[in-house]
């Protein structure tokens, strides 16, 4: 296997995911904010879900966003 691509490879991956996470948090936290339905001070929980098609894969990160 080659090490190389396979580590290429995985960093575009988690270049799309980092930027599009990031992009669709910002808007929800900011439609929040807007609505009133979230205030400084507060915190929102976020979490990602990683897997695999055939399943063996599956890793969770959750944390709290404090808002600012």
């Amino acid at each position: 296997m080659d090490e190389d691509n396979l580590n290429l490879e995985i960093r575009k991956f988690l270049k799309q995911v980092g930027i599009s996470s990031q992009r669709k948090i910002e808007n929800y936290i900011r439609k929040k904010f807007t609505e009133g339905t979230i205030k400084i001070g507060e915190s929102i929980k976020v979490s990602m879900n990683l897997s695999s098609e055939d399943g063996e894969l599956n890793h969770s990160i959750k944390e709290d966003l404090k808002i600012k």
